[in-house]
């Protein structure tokens, strides 16, 4: 049984396409994910603070985000998504009954390392051999994944030991114009970045 199936099997169907966003925030969403498709950097925001984010896969606009941030890109990057079904390109799903805690957990602010599959880039994984991942609880930035069709990057809208940016202005004075399109929206007032465990051990690496 291929990844995608093994995911299908875990969690159902997929989330919703772009068609079914609704009227001004649809369009809004699909601009923003225009650009993504573009090889364009979209500023958003998520459950704690904003977010930069990207297409995966494209190698240019990674490098790109790390260069804003000032990131050493062995440190690895964050995928969200907005249903476990997004993931599957890029994560192997854990055996038995080690998936529950983490299906669990989402929709919510709680990433998790899991397998990284064969052919990973390399720019996402960094210096590892997993690949952080969540399904987002914030409509926007699931509404972004779905007009997209598949996850994002998504790491903090600030420089490298910077405060994050948790409202409008802030990110505007974080980032100027170094990001192509700002997705309006208010955080979900959570006070710190999601938790972050290994999938397979379950120990806490950020709380």
């Amino acid at each position: 049984m291929g990844t995608s199936e093994r995911w299908a099997r875990l969690t159902g169907p997929s989330a919703a396409s772009a068609a079914d966003l609704p009227g001004h925030l649809g369009h809004r969403l699909r601009l923003a994910a225009h650009w993504l498709a573009r090889g364009g950097v979209v500023a958003y925001p998520t459950e704690a603070v904003y977010g930069l984010g990207c297409d995966p896969m494209d190698a240019g606009a990674v490098m790109r985000i790390l260069e804003i941030k000032g990131r050493d890109w062995s440190k690895g990057l964050i995928l969200i998504a907005a249903d476990p079904l997004q993931l599957a390109d890029y994560v192997e799903p854990l055996d038995g009954s080690a998936m529950g805690p983490i299906l669990a957990s989402w929709p919510g602010p709680s990433t998790w390392l899991l397998p990284a599959r064969p052919g990973t880039p390399r720019w996402l994984t960094g210096r590892f051999d997993t690949l952080a991942v969540r399904v987002t609880a914030h409509p926007l930035a699931a509404g972004l994944c779905r007009a997209f069709g598949g996850a994002i990057v998504s790491t903090s809208a600030n420089r490298a030991n910077r405060p994050p940016a948790r409202d409008l202005r802030r990110v505007r004075l974080a980032l100027g114009d170094r990001s192509d399109y700002l997705l309006a929206g208010a955080c979900r007032g959570s006070d710190r970045p999601s938790t972050i465990r290994d999938g397979r051990t379950g120990r806490l690496l950020r709380a």
